[in-house]
């Protein structure tokens, strides 16, 4: 069973920044895609960022110039760099497998972002 392992999150004002990252164990992460999620309360869980195994990245229309997703596949780990946050920003964030959609049925337990405005 993959485990993911979300951390970074935090308070921040408006403007600020986060750096997320997610730690999964798959012996196969190299060859993944690997995307970020994020709920907001009386939401439904919402892809925002993702990553191939090539590098090539993509981003929902909202968070497009502001966040970033890297890979480090020898620490089998995706990042989320997030700048000039907004309230509506504020979620937990998760990772997991996939372009556009999650491709495992289990998450972590997701870390909480809150954007104070």
């Amino acid at each position: 069973q993959v485990q993911l392992v979300e951390s970074g999150g935090g308070l921040v004002q408006a403007g600020g920044s986060l750096r997320l990252s997610c730690t999964a164990s798959l012996s196969m992460f190299s060859s993944l895609a690997m995307g970020w999620y994020r709920q907001a309360p009386g939401n439904q869980r919402e892809w925002v960022a993702s990553i191939t195994s090539g590098g090539n990245a993509n981003y929902r229309d909202s968070v497009k110039g502001r966040f970033t997703i890297s890979r480090d596949d020898a620490k089998k780990t995706v990042y989320l760099q997030m700048n000039s946050l907004k309230p509506e920003d504020t979620a937990v964030y998760y990772c997991n497998g996939g372009l556009y959609a999650p491709a495992f049925s289990s998450w972590g337990q997701g870390t909480q972002v809150t954007v104070a405005s």
